[in-house]
Parts: C-alpha cells; sequence; structure tokens
C-alpha cells in the first residue's frame, strides 16, 4: 500500500471530518443522513491517518509531492 495522501489532504479530510461530527452531535441532523456523516467521519480520519486513499488508486491520482531522488530515478 504505498501513500497517496499528502499533507494538506491530510489536513483539509479533518476538517471537513470535524465538520461532519459536529453537524451530528450538535443534533442538525439525526437518522440515515447523521448514520453517513458518521461514517464519512470514520473514512476520512482512517485515510487521513494512513495516508491513503483507495478511491484515487485506479485513477494514478496523489497529492504526495514527488521526492527529488525518486524523479531523477525515473529519468534514468
Amino acid at each position: 500500500m504505498k501513500k497517496n495522501v499528502g499533507p494538506a489532504d491530510r489536513i483539509v479530510r479533518l476538517i471537513i471530518a470535524a465538520i461532519f461530527i459536529a453537524i451530528f452531535f450538535t443534533g442538525v441532523t439525526d437518522g440515515k443522513i447523521g448514520l453517513l456523516l458518521i461514517g464519512l467521519f470514520v473514512i476520512f480520519v482512517f485515510t487521513s491517518f494512513i495516508s491513503f486513499c483507495p478511491v484515487y488508486l485506479p485513477f494514478g491520482f496523489t497529492t504526495r509531492k514527488k521526492k527529488i531522488a525518486d524523479v531523477h530515478a525515473k529519468d534514468k
């Protein structure tokens, strides 16, 4: 499992997760929508901590910066 979530992406995910959980616990929403928000909260926090997003994988997308050594190694 190669990391594909960069630091800025991790921060955005954690902020969105905090908003989702705040919406749920302040009573703005409940029921199925509330459960959906909790599920998204768990997914966003988990993917932030492991720095891997499975949705990015099929598209080869990454928000991590490439290291200079990695770029030079591919040029050879």
